[in-house]
């Protein structure tokens, strides 16, 4: 009798690891398999702590190595870039002062860095009393990417 209940109890741990595993294994057409199947394939030691997916894309927020990113990922599968969150002091010293200097009277409200095979560009939003305006890089130097009343 013990033999039996161990055999069963065997076979459904086994089918399950199984079934369990085929699922990340299989190949689909489905976008949001694909870009699963990518981001394991590129980030295997990050834990996964949320994905969301859009129309046209898949976001997985990630820790790896005691850094969050943000990985993008077309639907059939490709990287389309990783962003991070930084400090101001993290941001190439022409950039930081180009902030200092033109926008002395705002503060930081969001600032990231994005990967795009392999080049860094730096985004930053600046608020004041009435304005907000946000910055994208472009070598070293700022170019208006947004800019509102509030």
């Amino acid at each position: 009798m013990k033999r039996k209940i161990t055999t069963i109890v065997l076979t459904a741990a086994l089918l399950l690891t199984l079934g369990v595993g085929s699922s990340f294994a299989r190949s689909t057409t489905g976008g949001g398999h694909n870009a699963n199947a990518g981001f394991h394939k590129d980030f295997q030691q990050a834990e996964l702590l949320d994905t969301r997916t859009g129309a046209n894309y898949t976001r997985f927020t990630f820790k790896l190595n005691g850094t969050v990113l943000t990985a993008y990922y077309s639907p059939i599968g490709e990287l389309i870039a990783v962003t991070q969150n930084i400090t101001s002091t993290q941001l190439p010293l022409p950039l930081l002062m180009q902030v200092k200097r033109n926008y002395a009277n705002y503060w930081i409200s969001d600032l990231f860095e994005m990967n795009v095979d392999g080049e860094s560009n730096y985004y930053i939003t600046l608020e004041s009393a009435d304005r907000k305006v946000t910055l994208r890089s472009s070598d070293l130097n700022w170019e208006i990417f947004s800019k509102s009343s509030k």
